[in-house]
This record gives C-alpha cells, sequence and structure tokens, in this order.
C-alpha cells in the first residue's frame, strides 16, 4: 500500500526521536521541551477533584463554560482583549491543534502560508495536511531579527496567512513592536490571517513585554490568538490549548474542532480553571525560576564551549558546536552526545525547511530542575576534562 502523497518527504518527529534516544542511552533529556518538575499542587489536587466528582464524560465540544470564562477574563486582564467566551473561545486538544484546526478551517488549495523558520517541527505538516502551499522566512543567526524586506518578498496575492510564534522557539527572540508592526501591516496590506503561537507567554527575561498581534490596529479581526497551559504550569501531557479568535474565524475553526477531537480531556480542563486564577505572585515566580535556569544553561553552555546567545523568551537555547571540531553534520552531533555524554539534544537544521540552514547549531531545552541541570553540566564536563 503507498501512501497518501501529503505524506511525501515526511519523517516522524525528531525531537520525539531523541527523547527515544535518551531513554536508550539512559541520557538526560534536553532535546523534548517538557519540564521535569511537576504543575502546582493545588491545580493537580483540583484535577483529582473533577476526577472523582464525575466529570469524566464528553463536555461541550469547545470547552467547559468555565475554563472559557477564565480565558475571556485572563485575555482581558492581561492584554485589553475581548472575548465572548461562548462565541470566541475554544479549547483544544494542546497548541498543536489548535493550530491544525485553524489552519483547514481557512486554507484552500494553492493557497500559501508563511512559516518563520526556524519553526516548530509541527507547523510544516499542519500546513500541508490542510492542502496549504508553505513558504518560508528565514531569521538570520546571531540576531534573528524578522527583517521586513524578507517578510514583504514573502506575501503575494495567494497569500492566506502567516504562523507566527512569539516568544520564538527555538531562536529564543521575543518579537519587537516594529517587527510586530510589519507582520500587521503586510497581513492587512494582502488581507491575510495570522496565527500567533503565544505559548510562551509568560516566560519572557529582561523585563520584555509580550505583545499579542491581535492588539495592534487592525489585527483584531484577522488573528487567531493561540496559547495554552502545557508550558506556563508544566502540564505539557494534559494537551490543553486554547484559540481565541472573532467570527467567522472562530465558528470556522470551532466546525475543524468538533469533528476530530470532539472536546479536551474535561477532568482536566476543570483543573485549569484554578490554573488560571492563581494569584499574580505565581507568574512571578515562574519568571524568577526561568531566570535561575536560563543562568544555569548559559553557565553550562560556556563551559562545554559551546557558542550561544541568552534567550529573550521560551526556554530554549540554539548552540553552535563549531569548537567541538567534530567530524559530521549537525544530526550526528545530536546522536552522539547521548550515546557518549548522556546529555540529548535536537539538531539545528530539523528547524528549518532550506537546505543547510541550522546545521551548525544543537538546541537545549532548559525546563528542568537545577539539579538536573547541573547534572547535564557534569556530563559534558567530561568532555572538556578528556581534552
Amino acid at each position: 500500500m503507498v501512501p497518501a502523497q501529503r505524506l511525501a518527504g515526511m519523517r516522524e518527529s525528531f525531537i520525539r526521536e531523541m527523547t527515544r534516544l535518551a531513554i536508550t542511552h539512559q541520557a538526560i533529556n534536553l532535546s523534548q521541551g517538557f519540564p521535569d518538575f511537576d504543575p502546582p499542587r493545588e491545580v493537580i489536587d483540583a484535577a483529582h477533584r473533577a476526577l472523582d466528582s464525575g466529570l469524566n464524560q464528553y463536555h461541550v465540544t469547545w470547552g467547559m463554560p468555565p475554563l472559557r470564562q477564565a480565558i475571556a477574563a485572563k485575555m482581558k486582564r492581561w492584554y485589553n482583549l475581548d472575548f465572548d467566551p461562548d462565541q470566541h473561545i475554544t479549547v483544544t486538544c494542546g497548541v498543536t491543534e489548535a493550530i491544525s484546526a485553524t489552519l483547514m478551517a481557512i486554507v484552500n488549495p494553492g493557497d500559501e502560508v508563511i512559516i518563520i523558520e526556524p519553526f516548530h517541527e509541527g507547523y510544516l505538516p499542519a500546513v500541508i495536511f490542510a492542502g496549504g502551499t508553505p513558504r518560508f522566512v528565514a531569521l538570520e543567526p546571531p540576531v534573528y531579527a524578522l527583517e521586513p524586506d524578507k517578510l514583504r518578498a514573502a506575501f503575494n496575492p495567494r497569500t492566506r496567512a502567516i504562523i507566527l510564534n512569539t516568544p520564538h522557539s527555538p531562536t529564543r527572540r521575543v518579537f519587537t513592536l516594529e517587527e510586530l508592526h510589519a507582520v500587521a501591516d503586510l497581513c492587512q496590506e494582502f488581507d491575510a490571517i495570522a496565527i500567533t503561537d503565544e505559548i510562551y507567554e509568560h516566560i519572557i527575561y529582561n523585563g520584555n513585554p509580550h505583545i499579542p498581534l491581535a492588539t495592534l490596529p487592525g489585527m483584531a479581526e484577522r488573528t487567531v490568538t493561540i496559547s495554552g497551559f502545557g508550558k506556563t504550569f508544566a502540564a505539557t501531557g494534559w494537551r490543553l490549548g486554547y484559540a481565541c479568535a472573532l467570527d467567522p474565524l472562530s465558528t470556522a475553526l470551532r466546525t475543524v474542532h468538533d469533528f476530530t477531537t470532539i472536546c479536551a480531556p474535561v477532568p482536566l480542563q476543570a483543573a485549569c480553571v484554578t490554573a488560571l486564577n492563581l494569584p499574580d505572585a505565581y507568574y512571578e515566580q515562574l519568571k524568577c525560576d526561568y531566570v535561575a535556569r536560563r543562568a544555569k544553561m548559559m553557565a553550562i553552555l560556556e563551559e562545554a564551549h559551546l557558542t550561544a546567545q541568552p534567550p529573550e523568551g521560551a526556554y530554549y537555547v540554539l548552540a553552535g558546536f563549531d569548537a567541538w571540531n567534530f567530524d559530521g553534520d549537525d544530526y550526528a552531533f545530536a546522536r552522539m552526545l547521548p550515546q557518549k555524554y548522556g546529555v540529548a539534544v535536537v539538531p539545528g537544521s530539523c528547524f528549518y525547511a532550506t537546505p543547510g540552514m541550522g546545521k551548525d547549531a544543537i538546541r537545549f531545552a532548559f525546563a528542568k530542575k537545577l539539579e538536573t541541570l547541573e547534572a547535564a553540566g557534569e556530563r559534558l564536563r567530561t568532555r572538556i576534562g578528556n581534552g
């Protein structure tokens, strides 16, 4: 049997493959972006209460009313964005489903979707599965600025949408207001829809603000704002995300969501109401904790002779390995590390579609306990000790 043509050239996620290699070699997993610590105790307790109280069956397909109300309140309080919880908010099975559902809801065959590279592995398959044609705009190291001229060159009358991730994985960038205005202006000029992945909205350093694209003039009605609970509340395995959009975009993506996943996990939805009602002190502590993890990660990379810039946001670092004088590409380097040094990472080029880009870098995820990062550092330091 021959697979569908849409799968041509596509392979399983390399990030998940690196997690399997980490397990095989008993390596410290700094590849896949999940924490090695639990959600807040009160959130876990809320999940237990939901399971015990009978919230174990289907619920309203686009999300439990209390959770949609809490999301609407959050969007208003943090960003002054107005969404009707009954009409404009859809709870999904993670950010991945929210992006896929949105693309399937808006893209017709022949439509082009702009992807900023490097990009999360899931973006390109989502565009292809929706029948769209990807166009890529590369962020150039070491600054990874979103250059207006390159962006404009990608837009044309066939452009249907752009996927924008900020804070950006894996480059560490938090796009500036000027960069966001460039996106907004082109979306309006070419009548394109913006799909924003804002999952790292609360993991930002140096006092940089998170600016949702939907807050810019003219963008509320043409933006699908997507975020979730996995990264902020250390619950990536719960697979809960949400999409906020005005009509007709909201109704369209709800239709796709209804006929793909029906509804997100109900007892975990109930627990996420508790998560969104945590005090501001939680978010302050979150930033403090990640500042410490970032500092530890950067110190480890420096000691291991891996070159990188401190992240502005998210919890990843792209690091160059030229100083290791390794005879091989980034894929070979990434496969060597867990086997020889007991640390798993991701090859940089798997985040690009343009051949040759990212081949001199590997990605570290530092959403880990400080002792986990220190243990990884000790393993990498064995290379220095061995010359």
